[in-house]
C-alpha cells in the first residue's frame, strides 16, 4: 500500500497525514500477516476463491476495527499538539518516536502471531491473555526456544529503516488544521470507537464451516482484547438456556445409572448415592496426567515413529481405553476434569476462578476414605493457580520447591525433568505409606512442552533439537523408569497406576471442535488387581474419576457429572468437550456445539486426522437440550456455590 505524501494542500490533510501514514502501514502489515499465516496453514484452508475472498474481506473489516483502537495515541497527539509547536523540531522528534514505537509494536505483534499460530494454529485468544499473567514462564520458554535478543534487534532495525524511508508520509508541515477542527476529528474518532465497540464482536466473523478461515478472518490485536473481555462468560446471558427447573430435571435424569440412587430433594441437587457391591478395595492410587499426550503418538493409534515403546508395552498389561476424549485444550481443563468431573463450561477453568475452594472432588472422596491425597507437580505450583486450587480442595501439595537443586538432573522454565518429578512422587508416597495410610497421588508432568528439553543420554533423540518427538520419547522413558522403580517398593502390589493426558498436543483443525484434537489414551495398570483388557467404548475425560472409584468398589455420595463406564448401559456414552467459548456434546454420531449469542450447531464429525465435520441438515433437538442441561446446570451450580463439599476441607 503506497505511503501518503505529507505535502497535500488541505490543512486538515496536512495535519492528519501521519494518521494516513499509520493506516497504510497498519493495513499493509496486517494483510501481509494474514497472507503468511494462510500459506503456513497449507491445505487446512481449501483452495476455493470464496474462502480466500471471505477471509481477506472480513479480515479487512476487523483490521479497520483494530486500527480505530490502535491509532488513538497518534490521534491524541495530532489533536493536542498546538499549531505553533507542531512543525518544530521537538514535534518532529516526538512524531518520529511515536511512528517508530507504533510500527515496532505492529511488527512485534506480527512476529508474535507467527509464533502463536505455529503452536496453536489460531489467532490470539485467552491463552495469550494467560501468557501475560504468567510472563515469567512464557518469556523463559520463548528465550529457550528462539534467539529473542537478535529478533528484537532485527525488528527495531527494520522498523527504524521503514520510518526513515517513509518520512515524507509522517513528517509535520507548517500548515495545519485549527484546534476546533481537530477537536471535531477527535470527537468523530471517539464516536467511531464507541460504535465499533458496541456493534462488532469476535463471533461475527465465524460464518465459515472451516475454523481456519474464521481464525484468519480475525485480527490478532482485536482478538487479544476480545479474549480479555470475554475471559468469564455468563451462561444465562450468552448461551442457549432451558427453564431452570427443566434443565436440572433433565440433568438428574441423565445422571441416573444402575448403581446410583438420587438422594437430593432440592431442585438444584444432582447428588446420588453410589452403591458398589462387595468390599471396598482401599488400594493406593497414582494418577499421572501427562502433558500433551495425544493418542496419535502411540503405535496403537497408527504412529510409526516408535516414540512410546514403554506405553506401547504397557497397553498390553493394562485396561487400555482407546476411545477417550479430553475435556479441553489446556492443562487446567484436564486438571478440572480429573479432579472435579464437571463439564468444561466456557471461560476460564474452575481451577483458575475465584471462589473455587472446598469443592466436591476426587481428592475429597479419597480423603473421606482415610487416604492421604496429594498433588505433585514438577513446576512451581503458583502457575495457573494449581497450588491454591488443589490445596483448598482436599489435596496436599508437593511441587518444584520441594526438590533440592543438587537432585535436579535437568530443568527448564516449566519444571524439572519428568524423572525428577517421579523421584519426588516416590518420596511423597513413601512418606504416606510409612504413616500407614493409603495414598492417592495426582502427578502432573511438564517435559512434553516447548522448549522440549530433557537430560542427555536418556534416549536416542537430542534434547531440544528433536522437538516434540524427542520430548514424547523422553516422557515415555521417564514413565517406564518410574514404574520400574515403583515395582521395587513394598506398596507396589497394592497400587493402581492411572496414566492419561491433560489434553492433546495441538488443538485446532478445520472444524470448530475437531474431535481428533481431543483424542487421548488411558491406561489403568495394577498387575495384582486389574485384569488387562482393551476398552473401545466412547469415554469422556470426566468419566475417569467415577470409573476409577468403581474399580475400587467405593460407595459414596456423588455430585460428579461423569459416569462409571463399566456400570453405564451401552448406548448412553457421550463426550463433553470444548474450548474457551464453545461447549460441545458428542453422542452417537452427532456433535452439538453451543456458542455465544445463543448459537447452536450440529455436525457429524470425522474422527480421523482430517478434523472435518458435516453439518446436520435437520436439527436433533433432544441432543441440544441435553447439551444445554449439562453446561447450564454446571455453570449455575458453580456460580451459586452448589459444587462445594461440606464440611470445608483443609489442605
Amino acid at each position: 500500500m503506497p505511503i501518503p505524501d505529507a505535502t497535500a494542500a488541505s490543512p486538515l490533510r496536512q495535519r492528519y497525514a501521519p494518521l494516513l501514514w499509520l493506516a497504510a502501514t497498519f493495513f499493509s502489515i496486517e494483510s501481509l500477516t494474514r497472507l503468511v499465516l494462510l500459506i503456513k496453514t497449507g491445505d487446512g484452508v481449501p483452495a476455493h476463491i470464496t474462502s480466500w475472498v471471505y477471509l481477506f474481506a472480513v479480515g479487512l473489516a476487523y483490521d479497520f476495527v483494530a486500527f480505530v483502537y490502535f491509532a488513538w495515541p497518534l490521534v491524541l497527539f495530532l489533536w493536542l499538539a498546538p499549531s505553533r509547536f507542531y512543525a518544530s523540531r521537538p514535534s518532529r522528534a516526538v512524531l518520529a518516536l511515536l511512528a517508530f514505537a507504533l510500527l515496532y509494536i505492529l511488527m512485534f505483534v506480527a512476529a508474535a502471531e507467527w509464533l502463536f499460530w505455529d503452536e496453536f494454529a489460531t489467532r490470539f485468544n485467552f491463552i495469550a491473555v494467560d501468557y501475560l499473567v504468567y510472563s515469567r514462564e512464557v518469556i523463559g520458554n520463548i528465550r529457550a526456544s528462539y534467539p529473542v535478543g537478535k529478533l528484537l534487534l532485527l525488528l527495531a532495525a527494520v522498523a527504524a529503516a521503514i520510518v526513515y524511508a517513509t518520512r515524507r508520509g509522517w513528517l509535520p508541515r507548517p500548515q495545519g488544521a485549527r484546534g476546533r477542527t481537530r477537536s471535531l476529528v477527535t470527537l468523530a474518532w471517539l464516536v467511531l470507537t464507541v460504535g465499533v465497540t458496541a456493534l462488532v464482536d469476535s463471533e461475527q466473523k465465524n460464518r465459515s464451516e472451516n475454523a481456519y478461515v474464521n481464525e484468519l478472518a480475525g485480527n490478532g490485536i482485536y482478538e487479544f482484547f476480545s479474549a480479555y473481555r470475554n475471559n468469564e462468560l455468563d451462561w444465562d446471558r450468552f448461551y442457549k438456556t432451558l427453564p431452570e427447573a427443566e434443565a436440572f430435571s433433565k440433568m438428574r435424569e441423565l445422571l441416573q445409572t444402575p448403581e446410583s440412587r438420587a438422594v437430593g430433594t432440592d431442585v438444584h441437587d444432582i447428588s446420588r448415592e453410589i452403591v458398589n457391591p462387595g468390599p471396598e478395595k482401599h488400594l493406593n492410587v497414582v494418577l499421572v496426567s501427562v502433558e500433551s499426550l495425544s493418542a496419535d503418538f502411540l503405535t496403537a493409534f497408527g504412529n510409526t515413529k516408535g516414540i512410546t515403546p514403554n506405553l506401547d508395552a504397557l497397553a498390553d498389561k493394562s485396561l487400555f481405553f482407546t476411545n477417550l476424549y479430553a475435556s479441553g485444550t489446556r492443562t487446567v481443563r484436564g486438571l478440572e476434569a480429573l479432579s472435579l468431573s464437571v463439564p468444561p463450561t466456557p471461560g476460564q477453568s474452575i481451577v483458575k476462578r475465584p471462589d473455587n475452594e472446598n469443592l466436591f472432588s476426587l481428592g475429597s472422596v479419597f480423603g473421606s476414605k482415610g487416604y492421604d491425597s496429594m498433588f505433585v507437580y514438577g513446576g512451581y505450583g503458583y502457575f495457573d493457580n494449581m497450588n491454591y486450587f488443589f490445596g483448598h480442595n482436599g489435596y496436599r501439595i508437593a511441587d518444584r520447591t520441594e526438590i533440592p537443586r543438587n537432585e535436579v538432573h535437568h530443568g527448564n522454565i516449566w519444571g524439572v525433568a519428568d524423572e525428577d518429578l517421579f523421584t519426588l512422587t516416590l518420596k511423597e508416597v513413601d512418606k504416606a505409606a510409612a504413616s500407614g495410610k493409603p495414598f492417592f497421588a495426582h502427578v502432573m508432568t511438564t517435559s512434553n512442552h516447548p522448549p522440549f528439553t530433557y537430560p542427555a543420554d536418556r534416549i536416542d533423540l537430542p534434547s531440544g533439537k528433536a522437538g516434540r518427538s524427542g520430548a514424547v520419547k523422553y516422557t515415555d522413558w521417564a514413565i517406564g523408569d518410574f514404574l520400574k522403580r515403583a515395582a521395587g517398593k513394598p506398596w507396589f502390589d497394592d497400587t493402581v497406576f492411572v496414566i492419561t493426558a491433560d489434553h492433546c498436543s495441538s488443538s485446532w483443525g478445520r472444524s470448530a471442535l475437531p474431535m481428533h484434537r481431543y483424542h487421548i489414551p488411558l491406561f489403568i495398570y495394577s498387575p495384582k488387581h486389574i485384569q488387562p483388557a482393551r476398552v473401545d467404548r466412547l469415554m469422556a475425560q470426566i468419566d475417569i474419576p467415577p470409573t476409577l472409584l468403581g474399580l475400587l468398589n467405593f460407595s459414596y455420595t456423588s455430585s460428579f457429572y461423569g459416569y462409571d463406564l463399566f456400570k453405564l448401559e451401552p448406548g448412553r456414552e457421550r463426550v463433553l468437550l470444548g474450548n474457551y467459548q464453545k461447549a460441545g456434546l458428542f453422542q452417537g454420531d452427532t456433535l452439538t456445539i453451543l456458542a455465544p449469542k445463543q448459537g447452536v450447531q450440529q455436525f457429524v464429525p470425522k474422527l480421523d486426522d482430517s478434523g472435518d465435520a458435516t453439518p446436520l441438515l435437520e436439527e436433533k433437538p433432544e441432543l441440544v437440550d441435553e447439551a444445554v442441561a449439562y453446561y447450564q446446570t454446571a455453570a449455575y451450580r458453580f456460580g451459586h456455590g452448589l459444587m462445594r463439599h461440606e464440611p470445608a476441607l483443609q489442605p
